[in-house]
């Protein structure tokens, strides 16, 4: 499977991207990485999972804000928005593998398995119109974000780096204040929350 960045993927939708999708979901379908059709087992723990994940995030973001709970939890200067917008991302991963699994859809690879579930994302559900290109984006920002936050700016992807925004955004967590951090944080919970309501439905 061909490893290209996955940032700003989703503004180059056209039909000769999602046909070279197509093909490395194919090619992992030929060597049984990919099952399709296969006996829903895991929907319910992945969906858990998402929850969890999701609950963590808004822990962290109101211990992060609120001081009372600071003081309650013994962490007066507690500051947990890097995780909240890791958390937050980790509950759409986790919400888009209990998609898959529910439509029987089973990924038995971890190799680039973050990018995977873009690729089946776009192709299961966006390309058939199962998905507004909204959830999409939203899924792909936030996969982009998280790879920059942990210092993951040569991560492996889907395609080519784009530049100034990357850029941009790859020194926030070093450059911006705390306050904008906290902005951050705040839109990814946001974000994370509107994106598992959608797929929630789809699931349930």
């Amino acid at each position: 499977m061909e490893e290209r960045s996955i940032t700003k993927y989703y503004q180059m939708l056209d039909e000769k991207k999602i046909k070279e999708s197509e093909k490395r979901v194919n090619i992992l379908i030929q060597n049984g990485d990919i099952v399709i059709k296969e006996k829903d087992l895991f929907a319910t723990f992945f969906l858990n999972n998402s929850k969890q994940s999701f609950d963590v995030a808004q822990l962290l973001y109101d211990v992060s804000t609120k001081s009372e709970l600071k003081k309650i939890t013994g962490f007066p200067d507690f500051n947990g928005f890097l995780w909240t917008i890791n958390s937050s991302y980790y509950s759409m991963f986790y919400m888009v593998r209990s998609l898959l699994e529910k439509y029987g859809i089973k990924i038995k690879t971890e190799q680039s398995i973050h990018l995977l579930t873009f690729d089946l994302l776009l192709i299961y559900f966006y390309s058939t119109g199962k998905i507004e290109k909204q959830i999409l984006e939203d899924y792909g920002e936030a996969n982009n974000e998280i790879s920059e936050i942990l210092g993951k700016e040569k991560a492996k992807s889907l395609v080519e780096d784009y530049s100034s925004e990357r850029e941009k955004r790859g020194r926030f967590t070093y450059e911006m204040g705390e306050i904008a951090l906290q902005n951050k944080a705040k839109t990814s919970l946001d974000r994370a929350r509107r994106f598992n309501e959608v797929l929630r439905k789809m699931i349930q």
